[in-house]
This record gives structure tokens, C-alpha cells and sequence, in this order.
């Protein structure tokens, strides 16, 4: 990147809006109610809509996750990361409540301990907690 245009790339940068946080995530659902019961045993408390509705909402530390009915298959995306205040204790309600996470909680290298889990549509999430220095 030549001189003027990284000055002219900063200036830009400089004049933009700035982003704040992530409001929400929207995810698809094949199965409203199977998605609603899968995100309420792992504690996401729900705030709009419900197991017989087209779309719902849930709310949880000033940021939503949403369901949204659509029929289309959901093929990989990405993953969505969820801080916890126990990750063991999410981990132990999945668990109990016959779903299938990808492994156990574990202490990772970069500073969180965290496991996986895909829900019934395939949407991939992680449920982390930074591990204190």
C-alpha cells in the first residue's frame, strides 16, 4: 500500500461511523418448536415468539438471538460464540437433555474454556468463559 492511499484509507476510517456491538444473530429453523426447546435447555431466556410462531427471539446480555421459520436446508456457515457464566453447566444440561456436543469443556490455549455444539438445524455454537490470568 503506497503512502497516499493508506493517508486516504485512514482519513476514511477516521470519518466513519464507528461499530459498537453485534444486536442480534438470525438463524434459520426448519422446526420452530424443536429450536425453541433445543435453545431453552441451554438457558437462552426468551423474549419474543415461541415454540408455534414464525419467528423468535431470545435476549441475553444486551444482544438477541433470533429464529427465523424458512424451509431451506441450512448448510455450515460459521459459529456463533456464547460467554457463559458456567460453561460446565451448559455443557451438563445439553448433555442431560439427550443433545450431543462435539467434546467435552476444555481449557483452551488462547485463554477460554469452551465446547461446541451443533443445534437440530445445523447452526454451529461454541459456549465459552475466559479463564482468569
Amino acid at each position: 500500500m503506497n503512502e497516499t492511499h493508506a493517508a486516504s484509507a485512514a482519513s476514511a476510517a477516521a470519518d466513519a461511523p464507528g461499530i459498537e456491538s453485534l444486536s442480534a444473530i438470525t438463524l434459520a429453523t426448519r422446526d420452530m418448536a424443536r429450536a425453541v426447546a433445543f435453545y431453552t435447555t441451554l438457558g437462552f431466556p426468551l423474549k419474543f415468539g415461541g415454540a408455534n410462531e414464525a419467528f423468535t427471539s431470545f435476549a441475553f446480555g444486551g444482544s438477541f438471538l433470533n429464529l427465523i421459520a424458512d424451509e431451506r436446508p441450512v448448510q455450515w456457515w460459521g459459529r456463533v460464540i456464547v460467554h457463559v457464566t458456567d460453561v460446565d453447566a451448559v455443557y451438563h444440561a445439553a448433555f442431560a437433555a439427550g443433545y450431543a456436543p462435539q467434546f467435552a469443556p476444555t481449557d483452551a490455549t488462547w485463554g477460554e474454556r469452551y465446547f461446541h455444539i451443533t443445534d437440530p438445524d445445523g447452526h454451529e455454537l461454541s459456549f465459552a468463559k475466559p479463564l482468569k490470568s
